[in-house]
């Protein structure tokens, strides 16, 4: 993988940071409110606003390998039924009867060439269009090209497939949307990549407090003592604001080998885990051979689901890649676990007084960037 401009200039970045002993600052403190986290209304908005109106990461293209594949997603609150057509496009549609509302289906995926309502047996083929009903007569002169399913965004788009839990009449441009991150998520061809794990977790937490996680490495050293931070440099972080979302680059140890080689041999990846922030709610964590997709979304003002898939290069077929791949699964595994453990124990404590507001230090970059892009989406300076 070439190494880019962008890359070099944070190779740069860092290795000035090994030699100063400095990284990189936010120009002052942040205060945000714990009402964020604990005010009921507060999250009614940001389920309205965050996870209606924005595009978020549902899956990827492998699980919709050919014609007639399907899976559902119903974390949002809206139920989906994401398909591939039999022109090889992707659609999503709620996955409601245009009838009576009962669920098409109720299984995580499958292969289907039509989908019919168990309660009634409404049958609609993979474009979401009302192909037959029992008893037509029934209805009357009803219009079917008008009950067909209720169809949602959708988008192909790096190998991964996002969708807006609503439908609505604005369209959206996603590659406007997504230009910032452009370089970056293009280089990564993860439409080459295969799942080797995905799971979700229900915890209980804020979901600010799962997607903080990701938003700075002040806490390596502390939360993942044992774990983490000894793979990384502590607290060392080049951030690149690209509003509304983020670049988070975390260097290992080896990237300092490179000040003394010529530029023209400088590696980025070999050296850097970068998460990536996509507004609002999603993260790539690029490792240096594989890469994570995060979804954080509340089900509560308590409670979140973090719903996660694992990429790799290639399918394990091996017993020795399989037991690499599973080795590396089991660290991420426990490293979140930290994380999530100290996050519902902060949840614990959110509705005590004994914090009014949260410090976001200058280091806490992703804290500061994150915030604003969505204080800038609930207030509606921030649209797509």
């Amino acid at each position: 993988m070439k190494t880019s401009t962008e890359e070099i200039d944070i190779i740069k970045t860092t290795l000035k940071h090994c030699e100063d002993g400095s990284t990189d600052l936010q120009p002052k403190i942040m205060r945000n409110p714990v009402s964020i986290y604990t005010d009921p209304e507060n999250l009614k908005n940001e389920v309205e606003i965050l996870f209606r109106k924005f595009p978020i990461i549902v899956g990827h293209r492998e699980q919709l390998a050919e014609p007639g594949s399907f899976f559902t997603h119903d974390d949002t609150g809206v139920p989906m039924l994401i398909v591939r057509t039999n022109d090889n496009k992707i659609k999503a549609f709620m996955n409601i009867c245009r009838h009576r509302g009962a669920r098409l289906t109720v299984g995580p995926c499958g292969k289907s060439k039509t989908f019919s309502c168990p309660y009634h047996k409404w049958t609609y083929d993979l474009t979401g269009a009302l192909r037959g009903l029992p008893q037509a007569g029934g209805f009357g002169e009803i219009d079917k090209s008008q009950l067909g399913l209720i169809e949602l965004p959708s988008f192909e788009r790096y190998g991964l497939i996002w969708v807006r839990p609503s439908a609505g009449e604005n369209s959206i441009d996603l590659a406007s949307w997504i230009a910032p991150m452009e370089e970056q998520l293009s280089s990564l061809e993860l439409e080459n990549h295969t799942i080797y794990k995905e799971w979700s977790l229900n915890r209980k937490m804020n979901w600010h407090l799962a997607l903080e996680g990701f938003q700075e490495s002040y806490h390596f050293c502390g939360a993942h003592e044992h774990t983490a931070c000894s793979a990384y440099l502590d607290n060392q972080s080049v951030w690149l604001d690209k509003y509304p979302h983020a670049r988070h680059s975390v260097p290992l140890p080896t990237v300092v080998k490179m000040k003394d080689e010529p530029l023209s041999d400088w590696k980025y990846r070999p050296h850097f885990m970068t998460q990536n922030y996509v507004f609002p709610c999603n993260y790539i964590q690029v490792m240096t051979d594989h890469v994570y997709v995060h979804t954080i979304i509340p089900t509560g003002i308590d409670t979140c689901v973090f719903k996660c898939m694992m990429l790799i290069p290639e399918p394990a077929k091996t017993d020795k890649a399989k037991q690499y791949w599973q080795k590396n699964y089991n660290v991420v595994r426990t490293v979140f676990n930290e994380d999530f453990e100290i996050g519902e124990n902060i949840q614990k404590g959110l509705n005590s007084g004994a914090n009014k507001d949260f410090l976001f230090g200058r280091y806490e970059i992703g804290l500061h960037l994150g915030a604003k892009a969505i204080q800038d989406a609930l207030s509606g300076s921030l649209k797509i």
